[in-house]
């Protein structure tokens, strides 16, 4: 535990000019606050907000942020209130805390609700002061390194999941790479522990084999770097961590064996022109991987990270990639935004929040999200792509997520922008609007006042921002169409039964309906989830239609047909997929088994209703000649959904006793059901196999063939399309 004057001791060791009253004040008010209360793991919670005070002394953060992270859980957990901190701290401080605050008061529908609430106010908050972030981040990193004190192993994940999703993405577009990889090893440990223990025992594998062959590369390095002009250059070796091991074995369809960057060495020198000296010296005397160069000095990413990448085939023939940056932008790559603010003697600490343009962008999906999960949605889409960097024709660099479109750019120029879009240069050649942008690209937008988004952009678009604002638009547009036709339906039922239709009369029965207007219960009745018949009775519950003499057989039904319940499986449950006409037959295509996940389109074939493709699927070819037959479509299944889906994997697995064994313990491991079994090929060697197996959707088929890559008797592992 971290004595009150060591914790002053450690502030005031780097900012001598720190305020020891304000540390000392807000040491015995949280002390005070959190009295006799305990965490799970049976110590006194004080513990928690001291060492997260800990973990962001280590960052050398002023006095006010070490005083809020004292203070961050006094008015979630304690009597204390919002009130009281402003009275004894002021209203910074009491700003930050409240910035930290959790929204556990908040009445909310889901669990999923709550998280999404609780990110929109931080965002919120953060976007005025990035210090609310830093203590955020040390918050979740101390809750995580703790982790194994909860009993509720589903708490466990739902922690570990939220972290692995929103705080470490959060953590690297801040630049805070060390607390990045730290939340990720954490949840990943939490998540998927089998895996990592078996990334981890290769690495071990690899360490004891390749020892003295990582300090030889490095010798040899040190020594061609000073033969040619730069003896003070210093080169390590850092290891990737499991976690990025396993994201790249998730992408790449690679063994372990075969990843190549598995080691990156880097290179430390004192100037800017020192670090394109090195560069030229490891290109003269190694051979250059293509594609593998990136320059991040000229053009820095957002977060202003700062180096040169570049992959090479190094000493003793290793393909390697290196790393090459003066010591002030190492600190940045580290620390990031931390280091803005961290105290350094006779410079000005730096106010550094508005200056991160993806701050603002999730502001503006806020505005645009309809609801907290949907808001959650497009973050997420935001946060976890990598990214490419392009000009407008003035020079000015805009920062997409890879595989950005035209309409994507436009969206990040300005709303207007993207929604009176109608064309683009790229380059300075007109291409389509799907086109996918590469670092580098000038675009030039071309817009028109006439034009609104199309419904075919978000099958494309990749930016939460331009998702967002296109779903506004179409909600509106929709529901205009959906009043009209609601209208529609009740003026005729009305007429054919004698009566005028007026919308006054839907006054009286919304409410009955739980709706809040007259014009929601028309959208409502005109999309479907009420009838005409139903709405009429309810306006005029005493009614008798006028029914001629019976014919044998008739019943009431004739007059109210009651609705079938949907079943909770089968073929006649609610397909999960927006954007379809209610009763229309559809079924999912077996040359591409589309899951959820998937960017999907619905294709009306005769005779068998809509059959649902994934967006890449080979077979849409031969319907570009007919765009009328081509349906708008997408998932709409929630994330507790029990529906299982099939999914078609190609493997290629050794042949060798147990081989089999493994692979059908692997994919029950990770929550899988094998539903059928193809061998397709063999030989002395090798089986190559095709394997339907059960799940909930892409993202779990993906996690499958992942841990499969990462056992040793999988050789390879995709995605099998076709019959």
């Amino acid at each position: 535990m971290i004595r009150q004057y060591e914790l002053v001791e450690r502030v005031k060791a780097y900012d001598p000019s720190a305020d020891e009253e304000l540390l000392n004040r807000a040491y015995v008010f949280s002390m005070k606050a959190h009295g006799s209360q305990t965490r799970a793991s049976g110590d006194p919670y004080f513990l928690h907000p001291l060492e997260v005070a800990g973990i962001l002394t280590q960052l050398k953060l002023d006095a006010g942020t070490i005083a809020t992270a004292l203070l961050h859980d006094t008015v979630e957990d304690t009597v204390a209130t919002l009130e009281d901190i402003e009275k004894h701290f002021g209203k910074e401080i009491a700003r930050l805390v409240d910035g930290v605050t959790k929204l556990s008061r908040l009445e909310l529908h889901s669990e999923q609700a709550k998280q999404a609430e609780n990110f929109r106010k931080l965002v919120l908050a953060m976007s005025e002061d990035i210090r609310v972030l830093l203590v955020k981040l040390a918050d979740r990193l101390h809750n995580m390194r703790t982790l194994f004190h909860l009993k509720n192993p589903d708490k466990r994940k739902r922690i570990a999941r939220e972290t692995i999703e929103i705080y470490a993405p959060l953590a690297e577009r801040i630049g805070m790479h060390q607390v990045k990889d730290e939340l990720e090893d954490l949840s990943f440990a939490e998540l998927n522990p089998d895996a990592r223990d078996s990334i981890l025992a290769q690495l071990s594998r690899l360490r004891t084999e390749g020892e003295n062959r990582v300090q030889r590369i490095i010798q040899e390095l040190r020594g061609t770097l000073a033969e040619e002009g730069l003896p003070n250059a210093g080169v390590t070796g850092r290891e990737k961590t499991a976690y990025s091991i396993w994201r790249k074995l998730q992408r790449k369809n690679v063994s372990f064996e075969q990843l190549s960057d598995i080691m990156a060495f880097r290179i430390m020198v004192d100037t800017v022109p020192e670090c394109y000296q090195a560069l030229g010296v490891i290109h003269a005397h190694y051979p250059v991987v293509p594609g593998r160069f990136k320059d991040y000095i000229s053009t820095p990413k957002p977060n202003g990270y700062r180096s040169l990448h570049t992959g090479v085939i190094g000493p003793e023939r290793n393909r390697i990639e290196v790393q090459i940056r003066t010591s002030d932008m190492h600190e940045i790559c580290e620390l990031g935004v931390a280091a803005h603010w961290a105290y350094k003697q006779g410079e000005p600490r730096t106010q550094q929040g508005r200056e991160y343009r993806w701050l603002r962008e999730l502001l503006d999906i806020l505005e645009h999200a309809q609801k907290p999960e949907e808001f959650l949605e497009h973050t997420k889409l935001e946060l976890f792509q990598d990214q490419v960097f392009c000009f407008t024709p003035k020079g000015d660099l805009i920062a997409l997520p890879r595989g950005a479109t035209p309409v994507d750019f436009a969206y990040a120029v300005h709303s207007e922008v993207g929604d009176h879009c109608v064309g683009a240069k790229i380059n300075g050649r007109m291409l389509p609007l799907r086109t996918q942008l590469q670092n580098g690209d000038q675009v030039d937008i071309i817009t028109s006042k006439a034009q609104t988004p199309v419904p075919g952009w978000e099958r494309f678009v990749v930016t939460g921002k331009a998702r967002a604002r296109i779903r506004k638009f179409l909600r509106t547009q929709q529901r205009t169409q959906y009043i009209e036709l609601g209208r529609a339906i009740l003026q005729r039922q009305f007429k054919s039964e004698g009566y005028e239709f007026s919308e006054k009369a839907l006054e009286g029965v919304i409410k009955i309906f739980q709706q809040p207007s007259a014009d929601d219960l028309l959208a409502s009745v005109g999309s479907g989830l009420h009838s005409g018949r139903e709405v009429f009775h309810a306006v005029f519950p005493g009614h008798k239609p006028h029914v001629a003499t019976p014919k044998e057989g008739d019943d009431k039904n004739s007059i109210t047909v009651p609705k079938p319940k949907p079943k909770a499986k089968g073929n006649n449950a609610p397909l999960p997929i927006r954007g379809l006409i209610p009763g229309m037959a559809v079924h999912y295509a077996r040359c591409c088994h589309p899951l959820p996940g998937d960017r999907i389109v619905g294709i009306v074939t005769t005779g068998k209703g809509v059959t649902i493709h994934t967006i890449d699927c080979e077979t849409l070819e031969s319907f570009h000649e007919s765009p009328e037959r081509w349906i708008d479509v997408a998932w709409d299944i929630g994330p507790d959904s029990p529906e299982e889906h099939v999914g078609r994997i190609s493997l290629v697995v050794n042949n060798e006793p147990g081989s089999l064994g493994t692979l059908s313990t692997v994919i029950g491991k990770n929550g899988g059901n094998i539903t059928n079994l193809k061998i397709t090929s063999r030989n002395t060697d090798f089986f190559e196999l095709l394997i339907d197996i059960d799940v909930k959707d892409a993202k779990h088929l993906t996690n499958i063939m992942a841990a499969l890559r990462a056992t040793p008797a999988i050789n390879a592992v995709e995605r099998a399309r076709g019959r």
